[in-house]
Parts: C-alpha cells; structure tokens; sequence
C-alpha cells in the first residue's frame, strides 16, 4: 500500500526522451538535446537518458546519455524501446513528436511503442496541424489519449488541439520553445569573428529547404542595399539531410545563381554547415537584423525564431503562425508571403530608424526572459510532476489485462527467403514445385508488378534488400512493354521468350498499378525515371480495356501517383473516367439483394470495392463513396461463417459466385485475403469506423489459421505462403502469388502499424 503524503510532488529520479538527437543534423534534434541537457542541469539528482531515431542505416556517433536507438523504419524497434524502458524502471519518458521523424504513415510506428509503456507520458508537440489528414488526425489524436500531458510552445497550439481534436485544455501546458541564456550586446561586438566588422548584418540560419524563402530575401537586396550599400546577408545552415539526400545542393546552387543575376552576390554570405550553439550564438549576436521569409503560413513553432528574438534581435518575418505569435506588441515586423518589395521596405525603415530598431531589441529580449531554458526545464519538470501525479491516482485502463480477443494483433516477423529463392536474375517466377521455383512455368508481368509494390513497401519500412530485388522487378516490367502498342505483355517462358504481344486488361492495370506506386511512395531516383517513363506511355491504353478489375488496378495505381503528382490533369482525367465506369456498373447491376459490380463474384473482388473507396474521398464524390462501403460491406457478409464472430470465407475459385447460383467454397485463394485487407484498411481510414478494423482483422487471420481447416497458408520456415485452401488440405506449393498476397498484406499492416487494434483495446 502506497502511504506516501499524496500531497507531495511524485519522486522523478530517471526520465527518458524519445526525439531525434545530435550529432543528427536537424531542429527536433537540437531541442531534444538542449531539453535533456536543461533538465539534467537544474535537477543534477534525475538520470536522464536519450532515445533518438535513426533515419540512416549507419546511425550516428551519440554522446553517453544515448541509451537506446531506434531505427525509424523498423516497427520492431520500436516495440524494443518499449521493453527497455519497462525494464529500466522509468519514470517519465518526455515524448518529442514530429509527424515526419517517426516509421509508418503519418509516423504511426510510435503508437506502438507508447501502448506498451507502463509509466507516465508527457508529449510535446511540435507540429499540430489545421487540416490534418485522416491518418494525421488519427495518429495525433491516439498519441493525445495515450500521453498524460500534452506540451506546446503557442497559444494557437493550444487552441487546435481543444477545437479540432478534442483535447481537454486541462491536459496542456503551454510552455516556450527553449532559448540559451545570452547577454544583450552590440551586434559589433562579434561581427570581426567573420570578416564583416562595419557592415549591417542581416541573417538567416537554419537546415536549408526550399520552404525557406530566401530568394525572397535576395530578391530584396538591390533596393536595401541602393539606401544602405553596407548591408551584408549571412545565410547560416548546412542543406537539410533529408533534402540533400533527394535533391542534392539544387536550392543553394539556385540561391547562389539568383544572387548573381540580381547583382549582389558579393552582399550574400554562404556559411554552408551546420553550427554547433557556441557558434550559432556568436553568429546571432552578429545581426542587425533576423529575416524569416517563411513560405508557408501553416508553422506552428519556429526554434530559429525562438532563438533570435531571444536574443534581442530585431526581426522582420513573414506571418506564419508562429511569428504572429512571437512578434506582436512590437516585438518584431510582419510582412505579407512572397513580398520582396514589402520587405525591402521594412527592413530599410529599421535601418532608417535606429531608436526603433533598438526599442524593438530591448521589447523582445525582455519577453524572451521567460523562455532561457533553465525557466522551460522548470516548466517541465512542473508537467511530469502532473503526470506522475495523475498515474498515481488512477492507471488508464489500457494497464488492464485484456482476454485475447481484445489484444493488439501481433505480426509475424517479416521473413524474404522464400521471394529471394523465387526471384532470379530475370524477375519473379510464376509457380513453384512445393518450395522450389518452377521453371517450366516461366514469368509474368502480373506477379513481377505484385512483386515491385511489395518492395516500394519494403523501402518505406528501411529494409536493406528493397533496391536490389525492386531493380529486378521494374526491369522485368520496362522489358515487358511494347511500345509499338502501348501495352504490356504478360507471359514469359523461362528462356527469356515472350509468348505474346500484348497482355490481358488485368496485367496492363497491375503494372499501371506497380509504376504508380514507385512514383507516389519510392525514394529512389533510378526507379522513378524509369517508372515516369513508362507510366506516361502506358497509361492511355487503360482507357481502352473492358476489364472492370483493370479500371481498379489503375485507380490505385494513379491514387498513388497523384500523392507526389496531384497536378496531373491528364492522370486526374483518366482516374475520374474509370471511377465513372464503374459506378455505373455498380448502378446498374446492384440489387437490394446483389450489391455488386457485376453478375458474379469471381477474383481479387474487393479491389473494385477499394478503388470507389478512394475515388468518392478524393474526388470527392459521395456517390463513389457510398457504393464503395455498401459493395465491402455486402462482401464482406457475404465471406462470413456464421455471425459476427465467424471466419473468413472466400469467394472459392473452383466456379467463383454467379448471382442466383450456388458460391463456390473451395478452391481459397490468398489473393482475395490480401484484397479484402487493403479494402478494409482504406474504408477505416475514410471513416473511422471500428467495423473494418474488425473486417480486415478477420481476412489477415485466414492466413495464419482463422479459416474453414484450421490450417495456417503462412510458411513461417520458408517465409512464403501455400497456394491455396481445398477443401482437404492446403495446396502445398508456394507460388508467386500467393506468397505475394501474404508479403503484401503483412507490409500494409506494418505500416499502418497497429490500425487493426481491436475495437476499445
């Protein structure tokens, strides 16, 4: 029995924080250090240790207070974390959260690891967003109901977080971004350290990224300098890591080359590295003047922002959330977005106007007082006080011990033996003789197109055999098309022979499928040129198929090309005429008692279920919508044993389902389990509802044994999958397809991370 005074704070003797961490070059990094250095300095009694996440292979060479590292696209690591938090006894883990630092879409891998922690959490959030997506929404909204506080550094911050999400305002502490401790000084104090004593110094730092607008700033220059020729432009940052990987120096180079058109390159400074805080305040110190020309009004915090103001800066930035924020009473000038002339002009009135400019100085450092960290690291402490306090008296009820039912569902480890085995120089075999490539039955287009999304997914979770093997699928289908008509073939024979000229309506949508997703999700510049290259010639053919499953095939297929490409007419037009195809086939055809596509159920069924789905949300068109959820809901009863509570029960391939007749109950096919998952999963992010989580539940757990033989497809010793359930015996062989629709399937779940939790679990 606990008998300590209730009315004393909590004992925190060791705190974790999970964020990125220097030496990674990055802003989340930064604060997760300056915050774990600030609460370890004003309570020298709290081990404090660091969690980061790594987004390269390598990682990085971490200082001692780094204990455990996560890698960001493997969810195992994340359940890992977990363990080692548990097992260290914990008090407090201060979660630093950025949609983009974290594994899963929308950074949903965190999720996983927050359920199984068993000690308080306190999150800050550094982004919160106004218009979320459904995934977004759904990640924010589930880290907000599992942290105990939520931490954000502005008032409009808080306002989000209650208005749109939902959030108590009495789980939210507002507290500032962290500043160091700096004297008010003369900017010429440190300007001889780098060569610009006499000058008026206007500066710019941070990770360098075309959001950044400083060709705005360049722009501005000839009139600035015109009245103040003195006036130099310091911009201080290395490129951002994740930009330089994509993009390489393209933005400074274009910077670089604006300056000389504008005649001012020997007025624009390039400090090209990223600073440590000594440094970055020597250089801050050096300013005359801050410029934050941000492009987008939609950022909720800014550290540089944070940093200069409190330092005493007089500062000219765009409106952007923040800045609004920061620099109203005169703390600071606003002008509008993408406005060289309006900044010009303010920073020439300031120059103009010394007593103002030093006035504005003195107002800002005086309200950055507040915000020196060993105030912010108080401030927290404050908040995992509050936490704790809140745990103490009453442990949420995820702490309590679930029947099986109610459990997450757990998935198997991801496991390529058996696709490497099938997977020759050429490109995916077809069959297999038990777990043996078959060779008399050659290749296909449609299981090498299988093959390639299954490693774009591969690449999104950071597996290190995603390239290799996605190099060999995307060449199998750049050798497949015939540009003499626009379309794929689809049969090879193992002596490299194609027998045919131009594959089925089904295939040509597969690769369309297969090379819209490279271009919508792959990282890779090798596989998008190619991938461009073909989907621009291939994708008018689709226009002239009749297969309703090549129309769906494509639709998902220019659904993920447009994630990257929205401005694509041509694309938006064709996804717009196949949507419309189909729901006229669904008018057409549907019943009260068939509420379907077609007059029979044969293959891969909930695909055209999936592709309305998606059509009616980004379309949008409701029309789309409600024949998409009204078609997988009738399916999905209809491969139902029993009630509620049954199995998963395919429509069987030995005669399929025609409308008035007997279905067929064998021969089951993995295909149409991995179909009605990815369905299920795209009606739970439309909607939200609880229903599909427990639809595509049900359709993933036929693979491991949830089925009319009580027998698992998944090979968990080869990592492949049987070809199929008679009404005996499994068929033993594991084919491409198969083995596929299990890969694929267990992929979208890993980065859907958890989506299928059971329903209040």
């Amino acid at each position: 029995m606990d008998t300590q005074d209730s009315s004393q704070p909590p004992t925190i003797d060791r705190i974790a924080f999970i964020g990125n961490y220097l030496p990674r070059q990055c802003g989340i990094a930064t604060f997760t250090t300056d915050l774990l250095q600030a609460v370890a300095g004003e309570y020298s009694q709290t081990h404090c240790i660091a969690l980061p996440v790594n987004d390269t292979e390598e990682g990085y060479s971490y200082p001692p207070p780094v204990r455990f590292e996560l890698v960001e696209k493997d969810i195992e690591s994340y359940h890992r974390a977990a363990d080692f938090l548990n097992i260290n006894n914990i008090d407090v883990v201060s979660l630093q959260h950025e949609y983009g630092i974290f594994g899963g879409r929308a950074g949903s891998h965190i999720l996983a690891l927050l359920r199984e922690l068993r000690m308080p959490i306190v999150t800050t959030l550094h982004t919160v967003l106004q218009d979320p997506t459904v995934d977004q929404r759904r990640v924010l909204e589930e880290i907000a109901d599992q942290s105990d506080r939520l931490v954000v550094m502005s008032e409009r911050a808080v306002e989000f977080l209650h208005e749109i999400y939902g959030v108590n305002p009495d789980k939210i502490d507002m507290i500032p971004h962290g500043i160091p401790d700096v004297p008010f000084v003369d900017p010429s104090f440190f300007k001889d350290q780098f060569g610009v004593e006499g000058k008026t110094v206007l500066l710019s730092f941070g990770l360098l990224s075309p959001n950044k607008g400083y060709e705005n700033v360049i722009n501005a220059l000839p009139a600035i300098l015109e009245k103040h020729p003195n006036v130099v432009y310091i911009i201080l940052g290395a490129t951002h890591p994740h930009v330089l990987r994509r993009d390489g120096e393209t933005y400074r180079l274009s910077l670089q080359r604006l300056a000389q058109k504008k005649g001012v390159e020997g007025q624009v400074i390039f400090y090209n590295r990223f600073v440590d805080l000594q440094e970055l305040t020597e250089f801050i110190g050096a300013a005359d003047i801050y410029i934050t020309p941000y492009l987008d009004e939609k950022q909720i915090v800014s550290g540089t922002l944070a940093y200069t103001l409190g330092a005493g800066k007089a500062v000219v930035s765009t409106p952007y959330w923040y800045a609004q924020e920061m620099l109203a009473d005169e703390r600071g000038v606003l002008v509008p977005f993408n406005k060289p002339a309006a900044l010009s002009d303010e920073i020439i009135c300031l120059l103009d106007d010394a007593p103002k400019r030093h006035a504005m100085r003195k107002r800002a450092y005086l309200f950055g007082r507040d915000m020196i960290w060993p105030e912010v690291a108080r401030r927290y402490r404050e908040s995992f006080e509050k936490a704790r306090r809140r745990r103490r008296h009453g442990a949420p009820a995820g702490f309590a011990v679930k029947p099986l039912d109610k459990r997450p569902l757990e998935l198997p480890p991801l496991k390529l033996d058996h696709l490497c085995r099938m997977t020759d120089d050429t490109g995916m075999l077809q069959h297999a003789l038990f777990t043996v490539p078959n060779y008399r039955e050659g290749y296909c287009l449609d299981d090498n197109a299988r093959a390639l999304i299954t490693t774009v997914h591969l690449e999104e979770l950071g597996h290190s055999q995603a390239f290799e093997l996605a190099s060999r699928y995307m060449a199998f289908i750049a050798y497949a098309f015939n540009p003499q008509t626009g379309r794929f073939r689809n049969f090879m024979n193992y002596q490299r022979h194609w027998l045919e000229e131009s594959g089925s309506d089904d295939s040509h949508g597969r690769a369309l499928w297969a090379l819209g997703t490279v271009l919508g999700r792959s990282n890779k510049p090798a596989l998008q040129s190619i991938a461009v290259w073909l989907y621009e010639q291939a994708l008018p053919a689709i226009l002239e198929t009749t297969s309703p499953r090549a129309w769906a095939f494509a639709i998902l297929g220019i659904n993920e090309y447009l994630r990257r490409f929205d401005g694509d007419r041509r694309a938006r037009q064709t996804r717009e005429e196949l949507a419309q195809r189909l729901l006229v086939l669904y008018n057409n055809c549907r019943t009260d008692d068939w509420r379907w596509f077609e007059d029979r159920l044969a293959y891969n069924n909930a695909v055209l279920s999936q592709a309305m789905i998606m059509c009616g949300q980004w379309l949008p068109n409701s029309e789309m919508s409600h024949a998409g959820l009204e078609s997988l809901g009738w399916l999905t009863e209809l491969q139902r044993s029993g009630a509620d509570d049954g199995h998963f029960v395919p429509i069987g391939s030995n005669g399929f389902h025609q409308r008035g007749g007997e279905r067929a109950r064998f021969d089951q096919q993995p295909l149409e389990a991995q179909a009605t998952v990815s369905a299920c999963l795209e009606a739970y992010r439309c909607t939200g509802d609880a229903r599909w989580q427990r639809e595509a539940r049900r359709a993933y757990e036929w693979f491991l044994g949830r089925n009319d033989l009580n027998l698992s497809l998944y090979d968990p010793d080869t990592g492949g999958c049987y070809d199929a359930l008679h009404s005996d015996r499994l068929n033993e062989n594991q084919g491409a397809e198969s083995t596929l629709a299990f890969l694929h399937t267990l992929l979208e779940l890993r980065l859907t991370e958890n989506t299928l939790k059971p329903p209040n679990g």
